[in-house]
């Protein structure tokens, strides 16, 4: 990763120092909320933006800067978590069928075919209808179908480095083949894969976002921020701010992620999209 490179990309850094906020507000909303974002106030419902409540209040009277941020550590957790399983899974499994050939990649690349023939989306449709979801169950339901991508990505990647020579001499001085692939081999390939999960975190927002929005999502009183946009579905139109500020977050947060993740990838020597 180059950097150098990376900061002379203006809409790179924006990216980071947006995510940046989104994230240092989201996690540390306890203390800076200025209110219960589960305190319902009916005297206080449906105000629009200003005084006591920057963002104004919803239906029930809740302030909604206090749930917009509360529901972001929800959402922001997702992503980490499904992309930290995803990483796991399919690098190990892309590591494997990569390096070392035969059945073991024939097995890999036949389930990732199959998983990558499901929709994210429906798949956690069915499991949020059968199951009650919560962050975990969520996180491991998309990380099932968010794996293949990545272990294609590790598989090309170690299919190119176990020719390289540095990994012939690893072999020729007696590295054992676990040694050779994850001492010499799998750190070679940390730049792509930063750059997929970057952008495989980006999808997870919206796909979180679309399931709470459809309803199959995180259910109420946790808020998130599809689960909001859900809740101002009857109001928009007398109280807009309720779907305009979650769907504000929603589309910076992607975005900033997005160019973050082109401005990674241009870093580590790929081309933009």
């Amino acid at each position: 990763m180059r950097w150098s490179v990376f900061l002379r990309n203006p809409l790179g850094v924006a990216g980071l120092l947006v995510l940046l906020v989104f994230t240092v507000g989201s996690f540390a909303a306890p203390w800076l909320a200025p209110h219960d974002p589960a305190a319902v106030n009916l005297r206080a419902m449906q105000l629009p933006p200003g005084g006591e409540h920057l963002l104004g209040t919803d239906d029930l009277g809740r302030d909604v800067l206090s749930r917009l941020l509360f529901a972001g550590r929800i959402s922001l957790s997702l992503a980490l978590l499904v992309t930290g399983f995803a990483v796991v899974i399919g690098c190990t499994l892309g590591a494997l069928a990569g390096f070392s050939g035969g059945w073991t990649e024939r097995l890999v690349s036949l389930a990732a075919d199959a998983l990558l023939s499901i929709p994210a989306l429906g798949l956690a449709m069915v499991a949020g209808a059968i199951l009650r979801p919560n962050v975990l169950t969520l996180a491991i339901v998309l990380a099932l179908v968010a794996w293949p991508d990545l272990a294609r990505i590790t598989r090309s990647q170690v299919l190119s480095l176990r020719e390289q020579t540095f990994t012939e001499a690893a072999v020729a001085v007696g590295g054992s083949p676990a040694r050779v692939l994850f001492r010499h081999v799998m750190p070679n390939t940390v730049a792509p894969l930063i750059v997929a999960a970057t952008l495989l975190s980006a999808n997870v927002l919206l796909v979180e976002s679309a399931l709470s929005f459809l309803g199959y999502g995180m259910r109420p009183p946790t808020p998130s921020w599809g689960g909001m946009l859900n809740e101002a579905q009857a109001f928009y139109r007398q109280s807009p701010w309720l779907a305009v500020f979650p769907g504000l977050a929603i589309t910076f947060t992607v975005a900033a992620i997005n160019f973050l993740g082109d401005a990674m990838r241009s870093a580590s020597g790929g081309r933009g999209a």
